[in-house]
């Protein structure tokens, strides 16, 4: 069971803000310096209702998990943004080594194997530990993955993350909680983009779309085959397809994204199951490459493209909480959402 955190809360006149570390469609990230101690922490900031909504939800997940796998929080203070408005810190653990999507492009944009099978077994631990305690996490990818200098892997950016409380111990009960969802639609699971609810299953899509993420040296899961935001959201929630699994992967690791990339999502396999993968245990079959059944392919017929077919967001990745999507028209679905551009984010909000 997760445990209250006891980390030591640093205060506003004990601390001061560096340059800027990240961003996102809450608000800002600031690397920050504790006046007392000189330890090093991060300042997650937000002054619209939005960010804020998201950074108390994630203060509210985080202040009682306590996991080697799960980002610590330090905590929080309101202060007083540009005219006047209130203003929302968070207090979050700092890791040097910055997400798994930024160390990946470091190094070339390419994962070895070996890696990947290490970066998702200590993924996989971290998702064990929030099912474990009825949290989906919601939003996983390897930009919410953080490393640190030895090599710790940790699950971190939890404004979307949700605490499922009537729920059945049966992991695979699918007993379907509905709360207001959210994340990013290239890594969202087919059955949570047509809101019919949420459940641990729906994190285990989006490590497999993870492990892809990787094995592609960081692209986008469904790759750049959607010209528009609300193209990828039909394809996945209401197509038949699945991502392509990587080719440079072996046949175990073709065989584990199977067992998380099933859009039935009741034949997902558990973060418990996945662990004992051989993909995750190191043992080869040596089969050859071409014993692995393909990804299934694209259903091109649901989705309109512009006529060149084009993208013009090459690494497109979008936020979106869509309400009661039910498969509908296009230009329907266009009508219930609007896009607010922050950085490279794309964020959709009903």
């Amino acid at each position: 069971m997760a445990h209250k955190c006891q980390c030591v809360s640093p205060q506003p006149t004990d601390w001061v803000k560096g340059e800027v570390v990240g961003s996102g469609s809450f608000g800002t990230v600031h690397l920050a310096i504790e006046k007392a101690t000189g330890a090093l922490f991060v300042v997650k900031s937000a002054e619209s209702e939005i960010g804020i909504q998201s950074l108390e939800n994630e203060a509210d997940i985080l202040e009682n998990l306590d996991s080697q796998y799960i980002i610590k929080f330090l905590g929080k203070d309101f202060s007083s943004g540009a005219n006047r408005y209130r203003k929302l810190n968070l207090f979050i653990e700092y890791m040097a080594g910055g997400s798994l999507a930024e160390v990946v492009e470091k190094f070339g944009g390419a994962v070895d194997e070996k890696l990947i099978r290490l970066y998702t077994k200590k993924i996989l631990q971290g998702l064990k530990y929030l099912h474990d305690n009825a949290i989906v996490h919601c939003d996983l990818k390897c930009k919410n993955v953080l490393l640190g200098l030895s090599g710790n892997v940790k699950l971190a950016d939890f404004g979307f993350a949700k605490r499922l409380n009537d729920r059945k111990k049966d992991k695979k009960s699918m007993q379907f909680y509905k709360p207001n969802i959210g994340g990013t639609p290239f890594w969202m699971a087919p059955e949570v983009l047509r809101n019919e609810g949420l459940d641990f299953a729906a994190d285990i899509w989006s490590l497999g779309c993870t492990v892809i993420e990787m094995a592609n040296g960081c692209r986008p899961p469904w790759g750049d085959n959607f010209s528009n935001p609300m193209s990828a959201i039909l394809k996945i929630a209401c197509g038949n397809g699945v991502p392509e699994f990587p080719s440079n992967l072996s046949h175990e690791g073709k065989d584990f994204l199977s067992k998380c990339l099933q859009r039935n999502p009741k034949k997902r396999w558990t973060a418990e199951e996945l662990l004992n993968h051989p993909f995750l245990l190191g043992e080869s079959s040596q089969r050859k490459e071409g014993t692995c059944s393909p990804a299934s392919v694209l259903d091109l017929r649901l989705v309109h493209y512009d006529s060149d077919g084009s993208s013009d967001d090459e690494e497109f990745s979008s936020r979106v909480n869509p309400f009661s999507m039910r498969c509908q028209p296009m230009k329907s679905l266009v009508s219930e959402y609007h896009f607010v551009s922050s950085d490279e984010w794309v964020t959709v909000r009903s």
